[in-house]
């Protein structure tokens, strides 16, 4: 699987791309704002992305998974405050607050993977905060 981090925090973008690396999964490219990430979304075309809300251009985070949405590709926001996430969750998945544990980006991306490959999906991670 192909995915696309959107983060302009360096060090963070980084260790997401540990984790997805880790779990089997390809890193298809990064972005550290809405512009570069729209661009991506194009030219990579992920199977699915993790997104932060707030990048170097301001809180356009929203905007970049309304794009990912449009396209039918599922996203996770990642937020340090998740009260930024709009109350109809902009067509994710879901969200993960920062900081967050290796473990939970983990489980939030397994429980991913088996909403894409269309196996059985097990219930959401505690780590990941659902849309109801």
């Amino acid at each position: 699987m192909n995915v696309l981090i959107v983060e302009d925090e360096v060090l963070l973008a980084m260790e997401l791309e540990s984790e997805v690396e880790a779990s089997g999964c390809k890193v298809g490219g990064f972005a550290a704002d809405s512009k570069e990430a729209i661009a991506l979304i194009q030219s990579a075309r992920p199977d699915m992305a993790f997104v932060d809300i707030h990048l170097l251009d301001g809180p356009t985070g929203i905007d970049v998974g309304k794009r990912l949405a449009a396209e039918g590709i599922p996203y996770i926001l990642v937020s340090g405050n998740l009260k930024r996430i709009p109350e109809d969750f902009a067509g994710t998945i879901g969200a993960i607050e920062k900081p967050y544990t290796m473990n939970g980006i983990q489980n939030a991306l397994q429980y991913l993977k088996a909403l894409i490959s269309g196996v059985e999906t097990p219930s959401a991670p505690a780590s990941l905060r659902v849309p109801a």
